[in-house]
């Protein structure tokens, strides 16, 4: 099968959710004048070491945000975001802060999550997060299509769970992956692998 994107694909879902994956998910919370809000994001990941950066891109808007959601919106105002991970025990909780609250209404209270703040910024995390990264932004690029932006930030502060720990690494007992659709995945089975050189 060959499809130009702009054409349509001719099926019942659009593959280009699934392609790209797993993708790792970016659970990010904010603070802004209206209070605290927390989103999760299957279009994120790490980018740059030194300094270390992340990204995550918002694909939607919501009628009370303009052109935007919740995360982004916070986001302009502040200058400030943390992402924290998801793990299996955490799923349902990441699913619920899905849900299309009103702006202003805080999903840790709807969805029953521990709150705890961030060191660098003034913004709340995920106290049960395996890992939380707290972020100033870099920059917000407008993408193409409507509603797509693009956060760019650089991590002030790293958050790791103890028990996550081990060895001096970071090995949480599973991540959470998206797959595309309604499609997640746990990661549990790992491997290493030499670079040649």
């Amino acid at each position: 099968m060959f499809y130009k994107p702009a054409e349509g694909h001719g099926l019942p879902h659009n593959p280009f959710n699934a392609i790209a994956a797993p993708r790792p998910i970016g659970w990010i919370s904010t603070r802004g004048t209206m209070g605290d809000n927390l989103a999760p994001y299957s279009f994120f990941n790490a980018v740059a070491y030194v300094p270390p950066q992340v990204m995550f891109a918002s694909t939607a808007a919501k009628p009370d945000r303009g052109d935007t959601k919740d995360s982004v919106a916070q986001i302009r105002e502040t200058g400030v975001f943390c992402v924290n991970m998801v793990s299996l025990a955490l799923l349902d909780q990441m699913n619920q802060s899905s849900a299309p609250f009103p702006a202003g209404e805080d999903e840790f209270l709807h969805a029953g999550i521990a709150k705890a703040e961030c060191e660098t910024i003034d913004c709340p995390r995920v106290a049960e997060a395996t890992a939380s990264l707290e972020c100033r932004v870099a920059r917000i690029e407008t993408l193409l299509g409507q509603s797509n932006f693009l956060v760019l930030g650089e991590v002030t502060g790293v958050h790791i769970r103890p028990d996550c720990l081990r060895d001096g690494r970071y090995l949480p007992p599973d991540r959470m992956v998206r797959l595309g659709y309604k499609d997640y995945a746990v990661v549990r089975d790992t491997f290493e692998l030499d670079r040649p050189g």
